[in-house]
């Protein structure tokens, strides 16, 4: 019979491929289930994007099944620790709260995980009964996991400080080999088409790129969110005959391959983010990075090392410092070792599972 602490891991598992979704996929099959014996609930209740925040009753039915499935695994295994993801809008946060709620009910200790920086923002919105609710909650809890230094400042308000604690994303990867197949320096840019992920400031950085005659390709994976942003980003491509090529979603499982083929990477989010997935995967890519301060980004990008933080919404910015790599072989070299140095000392599957050890056995112990 196993010693190991039963753990339970609340989280939706992919499709569709989200932040939250790959982190709980990432923890099912890294080495943490060497240290612990993990059971885990799939929240999903959206199979596709467009779905999501939509009311349907199949979804009420689907969180029913979900309640059930989660008082059988209390009550039959008796884990010692929930670690629950948590929504930042009000309605998603109820529904979580009662994930949250059975688990201390059935006498689970409960420790959150954070996948985002907009609690902040989500409370200064917020009635007065909805903060007392949210901090009558959390206050129930061990804690709360947020993905940077940067981000523990999020409940400064709601949490003492010993109560919350840090664990930024890691994942250790298969990479194929660079593999250049053109002469033209290649942009990659990896995430859901929308506007709060940066989308419309890519196709404008290419435009201002192409009229400065600057010498490079765009590529482009992921899947559109509206034909609103479908519409306006394809018609400045055709209109000017960007060099810019675009993968579907379902593409994804040849990001790794279009890494290897690219030069620079290109995610700037305008809205808060969590740590992303991508910057990690293009860091251990070995690709510079043009990004965003958003989140917990500027942990894993610093500027002028492995690549560039620039200001939200400025495709100005992108292009001039897409310009700069283009032009400087030598310094997207450097960036593109730093990139890699810096993932294998900080963003590694192993090192996030040895920090998510470390907090859990503290809080089991």
């Amino acid at each position: 019979m196993s010693n190991k602490k039963n753990i339970l891991l609340l989280g939706k598992l992919p499709p569709p491929y989200m932040g939250p979704s790959i982190a709980t996929e990432l923890l099912l099959k890294s080495d943490l289930s060497r240290n612990f014996n993990l059971l885990h609930v799939d929240t999903k209740v959206n199979t596709d994007l467009k779905n999501i925040g939509k009311f349907n009753f199949d979804k009420i039915k689907k969180n029913l099944a979900i309640y059930k499935k989660l008082i059988k695994i209390n009550r039959n295994d008796k884990p010692e620790l929930a670690l629950i993801p948590f929504s930042q809008t009000t309605i998603g946060f109820i529904k979580d709260s009662i994930y949250i709620h059975i688990c201390l009910l059935l006498n689970t200790k409960v420790l959150l995980h954070l996948r985002g920086s907009e609690f902040k923002i989500w409370m200064n919105h917020s009635t007065k009964l909805t903060r007392w609710y949210v901090k009558s909650t959390l206050n129930k809890c061990e804690g709360v996991i947020v993905l940077g230094n940067n981000l523990k400042y999020l409940f400064d308000d709601y949490l003492p400080e010993k109560k919350i604690l840090v664990c930024p994303n890691g994942g250790t990867y298969q990479l194929p080999a660079k593999n250049k197949t053109s002469n033209k320096i290649k942009v990659l840019y990896l995430g859901n088409l929308q506007p709060s992920k940066g989308i419309e400031d890519v196709i404008d950085a290419a435009k201002l790129l192409a009229e400065r005659n600057i010498n490079c390709t765009f590529d482009i994976i992921g899947g559109w969110r509206n034909e609103e942003t479908k519409n306006k980003c394809l018609a400045i491509v055709n209109d000017n005959k960007l060099d810019v090529h675009f993968y579907s979603q379902d593409e994804s499982t040849r990001k790794f391959e279009l890494m290897a083929q690219s030069d620079i990477f290109l995610f700037p989010p305008r809205a808060p983010e969590g740590h992303p997935w991508v910057i990690i995967e293009a860091m251990a890519s070995s690709l510079p990075v043009i990004s965003t301060d958003e989140g917990a980004i500027v942990e894993s990008v610093i500027d002028g090392e492995n690549g560039f933080i620039v200001k939200t919404k400025s495709p100005e910015q992108i292009a001039d410092k897409i310009a700069i790599l283009v032009n400087d072989e030598n310094l997207r070299n450097s960036m593109s070792r730093k990139s890699r140095a810096l993932y294998e000392a900080n963003f590694t599957e192993e090192k996030m599972v040895q920090r998510l050890t470390t907090i859990i056995n503290q809080i089991t112990t």
